[in-house]
């Protein structure tokens, strides 16, 4: 058995971008950062930042387009998934990509970065690839906070 599934909490890097395929599906990318806190060997508190690349979907990169904007907070649950090309040199390039099967937007209205748009205005709503209530909901979901982020 094996498993590969992801889950980060983080702010957008930039609004996201959406294409649509041949067939008309639609597809969003977008950049995540999470932050780490250390203290280095002297005690000074130091941060670093990861930057994920994102990849949606589907009805999910449509309502992605809508409501993500730069800076909102969101919860991203999906894979990994790597990707293989050739650079202008021809040399062999794998990056990696976190493949969304689910978010959530966090917090509201005011919560995302300065300069950036705010988020819906009926909160915090999930969006996966499951049923969905008129309101967007899957039906049953819990209702998830930061403190019940295990980190």
């Amino acid at each position: 058995m094996s498993v590969n599934r992801v889950i980060l909490v983080g702010r957008l890097g930039r609004d996201p971008e959406t294409r649509y395929t041949g067939g008309g599906q639609a597809v969003a990318n977008f950049s995540l950062a999470t932050d780490e806190s250390y203290r280095d060997r002297n005690g000074k508190r130091q941060k670093r930042t990861e930057w994920h690349k994102i990849v949606v979907w589907g009805k999910q990169a449509e309502i992605a387009q809508q409501y993500l904007k730069k800076g909102s907070l969101v919860f991203i649950e999906g894979r990994i998934q790597s990707r293989e090309w050739q650079d202008k040199e021809g040399q062999k390039r794998t990056g990696f990509e976190i493949v969304a099967n689910n978010f959530r937007m966090l917090g509201g209205r005011g919560d995302s970065a300065p300069g950036a748009a705010p988020g819906p205005s009926r909160g915090a709503d999930e969006f996966d690839q499951g049923a969905h209530d008129d309101a967007g909901n899957a039906p049953g979901a819990p209702e998830i906070s930061d403190e019940d982020i295990p980190f």
